[in-house]
C-alpha cells in the first residue's frame, strides 16, 4: 500500500509540473501568474546573463516551464521552471492515507524528473551538501544531473543539465540547461547555474 501511495504522489507531481501553462500558470480561481510572479510567490531571484535572448517557451510532453533565454552566439538554451510550494495541493479520498508533504518530495521528483528528460543511458547526477545548497542557492536542497536529452523535449541539442533546487515553504525551481559540448560552453553554463536562487 505505501508503495502505491508513493507512486499515486509521483503521478500527482508530475501532472502538477505539466499542466501550468507556459504562458502563465493558472490557479483554481482562474488567475494567471507571470513568470515574475512565479519568481516572488517562490521567494526566487533570477540574475540573468548578458549575451542572451528571450525565447518564447514551447510546449512539449516532458516539463511545462516559463521562462526560455537563448545565447546570442552559441548553441546554448535555458528554461526555468518554478513551482511554489503554495500551488501545491494533495487531496486524498481516503481518509486513512496521509497525504504527503510537499515539501518533503523533492528528491524524488528530481529522479523522474532525470529519467523524463533523459533519453537512455547514464546520467550522472551529484546532490549538493546542505552548505553548499544554503551558500550557492540559498536552498535547503539542491541538486543537478547531466544526460542526452529527451527528443521529446528538444531536437535541436543533444545534450541537458538539469539544476533542481528546493526551499522549505517556498518553492521547487528547475534550471533545465541546453547544449552540445560542453568544453565549448563551460564558463557560460557555471554563470547560469548560478542565476537562480532564493532570496530569503
Amino acid at each position: 500500500m505505501k508503495n502505491m501511495v508513493t507512486r499515486l504522489t509521483v503521478i500527482f507531481f508530475l501532472f502538477f509540473l505539466l499542466v501550468v501553462s507556459v504562458h502563465g500558470s493558472s490557479t483554481d480561481s482562474g488567475a494567471i501568474y507571470t513568470f515574475q510572479q512565479l519568481l516572488a510567490d517562490g521567494s526566487l531571484l533570477l540574475e540573468q546573463p548578458e549575451g542572451y535572448i528571450k525565447k518564447e517557451p514551447e510546449e512539449n510532453p516532458v516539463l511545462s516551464y516559463e521562462y526560455a533565454l537563448q545565447h546570442k552566439d552559441k548553441k546554448l538554451a535555458v528554461r526555468y521552471a518554478i513551482r511554489p510550494i503554495d500551488m501545491v495541493q494533495i487531496d486524498y479520498e481516503d481518509p486513512h492515507n496521509a497525504a504527503p508533504e510537499p515539501n518533503h518530495l523533492f528528491p524524488m521528483l528530481f529522479q523522474t524528473l532525470v529519467s523524463d528528460f533523459s533519453r537512455g543511458g547514464n546520467s550522472p547526477s551529484n546532490e549538493y551538501s546542505a552548505s553548499d545548497a544554503k551558500s550557492k542557492f540559498n536552498a535547503d536542497w539542491a541538486a543537478a544531473a547531466v544526460m542526452d536529452v529527451n527528443p521529446d523535449f528538444s531536437t535541436e541539442y543533444e545534450q541537458l543539465l538539469l539544476l533542481a533546487l528546493h526551499k522549505n515553504n517556498a518553492s521547487d525551481a528547475y534550471v533545465i540547461i541546453l547544449f552540445d559540448e560542453y568544453a565549448s560552453v563551460k564558463p557560460e553554463i557555471d554563470l547560469l547555474l548560478g542565476s537562480l536562487r532564493f532570496n530569503k
